[in-house]
């Protein structure tokens, strides 16, 4: 049994293989508060990588609304209620089971190894959707929660009565991937170089142990080429310095990619680090689960913090209103208010940024300028009578 020290809970946990952290770990961060749910990201993905036969019901990226939307169906649900109901502790510290502890499993007498006899995936606590599962991608989609209340009813920011959110997502990248750790004969690996978990299609025998291990359904089985397959986190563009496709083509502009450190070895002049371990404003997806993914989530402030706490775990109010404080301008989070304007500035990974007076300025690996936005945006005034077409404008700003 090997015992990993997984930062996210707090503690210590199980897993069946020792703690070996990559070099760099492929990161990211979501602004939730604002998604539009265009769709835009899962199409740029979809056209470049699953496209294919046999790929129709994969979406390697997918955007859901919560509360009741999920894609494959009830994925979140189904997991969370294996696991039970637990508790975090006042310091931060999980005090449930993760999947990998959930089964109370001997993992000493199933050492894992490229025997596809050695089914070590049976310690983790997980389930294999069904194929009608995979087959509604929007279900739930623009479908509200909530109480009933008046047509005049006054909304304020803190608190909506009725209220719904769009989740974005791809695969994490985790840290303890449970992909990687229920596959029976290794065909799913983690890069050194950069923390992406990809999956070798030749090596794999179609046992389907990394569909049922991923709670977060994102290993997906291909039933015409007899393989799982599973988001690849744009490596090729990784590798140039570039952020993934669907990075770059999100019009919302919600999506920062960069590399993401422990809390011991962060670097708060990069965007992601910053966001995650300095202004503590994005906060992880099921924590709780045990996996250390490394996609963060800005959480959205419309929605009731019970139920973002047993999404993201602790920290949900003390991100939401650091937020709200960034972005009504207090001058305290000027630096998060910068770094939020450079997500979507550039299809260049930004690796360092800074915040002046005026503007955000974002630099490469290599320390060269990528992005530069504006602090405030420019606004100019026009004269409401147009002389030259005989007609007032009810626009003139």
């Amino acid at each position: 049994m090997a015992e990993v020290y997984n930062w996210q809970i707090g503690r210590e946990m199980e897993y069946p293989y020792p703690e070996a952290r990559p070099e760099k770990q492929w990161g990211a961060v979501f602004d939730l508060n604002k998604c539009i749910a265009c769709q835009t990201c899962s199409l740029s993905c979809k056209t470049t990588w699953t496209n294919n036969e046999g790929q129709e019901h994969m979406f390697w990226n997918n955007v859901e609304t919560k509360p009741y939307g999920s894609y494959p169906l009830q994925w979140d649900v189904e997991i969370l209620d294996r696991l039970g109901v637990h508790e975090w502790g006042s310091d931060g510290v999980y005090d449930g089971d993760t999947i990998f502890e959930a089964r109370d499993f001997d993992w000493e007498s199933m050492a894992a190894d490229d025997d596809p006899e050695t089914m070590h995936s049976e310690g983790i606590e997980g389930f294999r959707p069904d194929d009608e599962d995979w087959a509604q991608p929007n279900l739930g989609e623009d479908e509200p929660t909530g109480q009933e209340f008046e047509s005049d009813t006054h909304i304020d920011e803190d608190h909506h009565p009725t209220w719904f959110f769009y989740l974005p997502r791809v695969c994490n990248h985790c840290t303890f991937a449970a992909c990687a750790g229920g596959c029976p004969v290794q065909a799913i690996y983690k890069r050194q170089e950069d923390g992406i978990v990809l999956l070798d299609e030749d090596s794999c025998q179609s046992f389907q142990e990394c569909v049922r291990a991923c709670p977060f359904g994102k290993s997906i089985y291909n039933s015409v080429a007899m393989n799982s397959q599973k988001c690849v986190g744009c490596y090729p563009k990784v590798e140039q310095g570039k952020v993934p496709q669907c990075f770059e083509n999100c019009l919302g502009k919600i999506r920062m990619h960069g590399w993401v450190n422990t809390p011991e070895n962060a670097d708060t002049s990069a965007p992601v680090d910053y966001m995650v371990h300095d202004a503590e404003v994005a906060l992880p997806l099921y924590p709780q689960l045990g996996l250390e993914p490394n996609v963060y989530y800005i959480p959205p402030i419309n929605v009731p913090t019970d139920y973002l706490e047993q999404m993201f775990g602790p920290g949900v109010e003390e991100a939401q209103e650091t937020y709200r404080k960034a972005r009504r301008g207090d001058e305290e989070y000027r630096k998060l208010r910068g770094v939020l304007h450079l997500m979507g500035s550039t299809e260049w990974r930004i690796e360092e940024f800074e915040v002046t007076d005026e503007e955000a300025i974002g630099y490469d690996q290599d320390g060269h300028t990528v992005a530069r936005v504006p602090m405030e945006e420019p606004t100019y005034q026009r004269d409401r009578f147009d002389s030259q077409h005989d007609a007032y404008r009810l626009d003139i700003a």
